[in-house]
C-alpha cells in the first residue's frame, strides 16, 4: 500500500477518534487534528533525509500516537485495524496512567527505546511540534519544565534520527523566547 493510501486510513480513524472525544489543541479551538498531521510532517521530510525508514509503519504511528493516551481507543481495535507493530508502537508512545507523574515520560521513553527507530522518530516529532508558542494557561515553570523534558527526551534517543535530533535541538534553543 502507498504511502498516501496508509495516511488517509489512518488520518480519518485518528481523526474520528479524537473528535469522538471533542478534543481540541490547547487552549484554542483548533481540531486536533492539526497536531496529528504537523507530526506526520515531521516524519515525512525526516525520511527523506534518513536511510533505512520505514515511512508507511512511521506515518501510521505519527497519526495515531495519542489515541491510547487520549481517546478510547483500545490497543485490541489498534491492533486489529493496524496490525501488532503499529498498535504496539503507539502503546510505547502512551504515558502510563498507573505511575505517579514525575515517573511517567521517562517510563515511557524507557519502552521507546525498545522500540524500532521509527517509534523513536515520532517521539521526537511530537514534541518538536510541541514546542511552538506555548498554551496561554502555562505559567513560567510549567513552560521551562517542559523544555527540560525536551532536553531529557532529545539525550535519552539520541542516535534515533540524526535529523530530528537536529530539528529538535534547534526548537529547545528557540523555546527560550517563551521562558522569563
Amino acid at each position: 500500500m502507498d504511502v498516501q493510501t496508509i495516511y488517509q486510513k489512518t488520518i480519518i480513524f485518528a481523526t474520528l477518534k479524537h473528535l469522538e472525544i471533542n478534543q481540541t489543541i490547547k487552549d484554542s479551538n483548533f481540531p486536533y487534528v492539526i497536531h496529528l498531521s504537523n507530526v506526520a510532517m515531521e516524519i515525512l521530510i525526516a525520511s527523506y533525509n534518513t536511510e533505512e525508514f520505514d515511512l508507511n509503519f512511521a506515518t501510521q504511528v505519527a497519526l495515531l500516537h495519542d489515541t491510547l493516551e487520549d481517546t478510547n481507543t483500545t490497543f485490541e481495535e489498534l491492533k486489529l485495524e493496524f496490525g501488532i507493530e503499529v498498535a504496539e508502537g503507539v502503546s510505547a508512545l502512551t504515558k502510563n496512567d498507573n505511575l505517579p507523574k514525575e515517573e511517567k515520560m521517562l517510563d515511557s521513553i524507557n519502552r521507546i527505546s525498545k522500540q524500532e527507530k521509527e517509534i523513536w522518530a515520532v517521539k521526537l516529532a511530537d514534541r518538536i511540534t510541541n514546542l511552538q508558542k506555548p498554551p496561554k494557561s502555562w505559567d513560567n515553570l510549567k513552560r521551562t519544565e517542559y523544555r527540560e523534558e525536551a532536553k531529557i527526551i532529545l539525550e535519552k534517543l539520541k542516535g534515533g534520527n540524526e535529523y530530528l535530533e537536529n530539528r529538535l535541538r534547534s526548537k529547545i534553543d528557540e523555546y527560550e523566547q517563551y521562558l522569563d
